[in-house]
């Protein structure tokens, strides 16, 4: 029965991207991710008897820090979304003007602003977009003059941003810094093998460093479980919520591992708490703290440049079509926004029924971007899987040009 049902799902050629990610995982990762201690493991709560968990989620806050250049990482959040909610959350307690407005790119994932704005709004705290260039699909520090001088927590700063395309982070950085905002980096994982690290971002670096964890060894799952990471300067660490785990040493002069900063959870002082998350995603973490020891930075390194090209050589392809274009003319990573000249949704109808899961229609975030497609590349791709969608795309852009109205059928 399981495999008749499996042979159901087919297999799709998937250049799908907009925040999950197809990448190759070592079947190492979860052969390991799969053995009790890990998989049953509980909350550590008694460090006694804990050291192994424990030690892992050091490691893990450890490259999380180093990838992201900041000082002090937690345990990990549930998503990427719930990160960015955390994060606004955080630099609210933490501004020194009081302020409680955020600003949010329109450029940023919507469903990072809708988680946020969901998390937030009953809580007096106000989210305030801030337009992209149409030209770019980036924010301008034009779009931002607006706000000089008027009071805000933070800026929220998405690289890249959801249309793949990279952001001025350093002039973003030094802006939200001299008008006494913090700054609050979004980032994919994987990019910061090749890309400045925000804690290196402008004159000061982020303050803040959010983000999803799936490209690092997490399965696309249908769309979950994945988990957030987060991370922080130092003078912001008693205002970060969920678990930190700490190195020390025993009585005896032996090192160990436990949960510190205790006082700021909700299990300790829930009234008082930076925040009502009482778990993490520690299998998860595991698995992307064995995928991140199994590449190493330099196979990470080589993972991101092969979806870049791969991405870019897809871009050449689909432009070599009649009809098909760029949307912004921006430098990217691994995704960018593709106009078809064609409703986006029928389009990517055709494709699927060819076999092609062919991007992410904007139109239904974005109403001015209906017929752009936003495509992703990543290692997992081939010369011929890149050839198909292009004859593929070509023939239905080809024959909704010559069909009558309403008369087209994939």
């Amino acid at each position: 029965l399981m495999h008749e049902r499996a042979a159901q799902d087919g297999f799709y050629l998937n250049f799908i991207g907009a925040g999950a990610y197809e990448h190759h995982i070592p079947a190492a990762v979860w052969q390991i991710v799969s053995r009790g201690e890990f998989y049953s493991a509980y909350t550590p709560y008694q460090a006694e008897a804990s050291q192994g968990t424990l030690q892992l989620i050091y490691e893990y806050q450890t490259m999380m820090t180093r990838l992201t250049g900041l000082d002090v990482s937690n345990a990990s959040l549930y998503d990427g979304a719930s990160g960015l909610s955390e994060a606004v959350l955080m630099a609210v307690r933490a501004a020194k003007n009081g302020s409680r407005r955020v600003l949010v790119p329109a450029s940023l994932h919507p469903r990072y602003r809708a988680v946020t704005r969901a998390v937030v709004k009953n809580q007096n705290i106000e989210l305030t977009e801030v337009p992209f260039d149409p030209a770019s699909g980036t924010t301008l520090l034009d779009a931002l003059k607006p706000f000089e001088g008027q009071p805000a927590a933070a800026l929220v700063i998405p690289q890249p941003n959801f249309f793949g395309a990279l952001e001025a982070v350093d002039q973003l950085t030094d802006w939200a810094h001299a008008n006494g905002m913090l700054a609050i980096a979004v980032v994919n994982p994987l990019s910061l093998a090749l890309f400045k690290a925000p804690g290196q971002w402008g004159g000061q670096g982020a303050d803040i460093c959010v983000g999803d964890g799936q490209p690092l060894g997490v399965p696309l799952s249908s769309g979950g479980p994945y988990f957030g990471f987060m991370t922080c300067k130092q003078a912001l660490a008693r205002q970060m919520p969920g678990r930190i785990v700490g190195r020390t040493v025993d009585r005896d002069g032996k090192p160990g591992f436990v949960l510190t900063l205790q006082a700021r959870e909700q299990h300790i002082r829930r009234s008082k708490a930076t925040s009502n998350i009482c778990t993490n995603q520690g299998l998860l973490v595991t698995a992307a703290t064995i995928h991140m020891s199994l590449l190493g930075a330099e196979g990470l390194k080589r993972v991101a440049l092969a979806s870049h090209a791969n991405t870019k050589a897809l871009l050449e392809k689909l432009s070599a079509v009649p009809g098909v274009g760029r949307a912004f003319a921006s430098p990217f990573f691994h995704e960018v926004v593709l106009r078809v000249g064609s409703d986006a949704d029928e389009v990517l109808r055709a494709l699927r029924a060819q076999g092609i899961l062919g991007g992410y229609a904007l139109g239904r975030d974005y109403p001015g971007l209906a017929d752009a497609i936003l495509v992703c590349a990543t290692e997992t791709k081939t010369g011929s899987d890149l050839d198909r969608y292009a004859q593929q795309l070509e023939r239905i852009l080809s024959r909704r040009r010559e069909a009558p109205p309403c008369a087209y059928k994939s």
